[in-house]
């Protein structure tokens, strides 16, 4: 996915867990555990979407 700004991002959703693995030029961050509807809400998210959803703080970074 591509943000209006030119940013890669992809998100990457784990269905047993309930989260999602976001990649941004090269870092790697992975969501909370979300409610079943909230997950299947974020499963149509676009590039802007993630890219906004990055500014909250209902994820964590993942070490390499």
């Amino acid at each position: 996915m591509q943000t209006i700004s030119g940013r890669q991002i992809s998100a990457t959703p784990n269905y047993s867990a309930r989260t999602f693995t976001i990649r941004v030029e090269g870092s790697k961050y992975r969501t909370i555990r979300l409610s079943k509807d909230e997950f299947q809400s974020c499963e149509n998210n676009t590039g802007n979407d993630w890219q906004n959803f990055l500014r909250s703080s209902d994820y964590y970074p993942v070490q390499k």
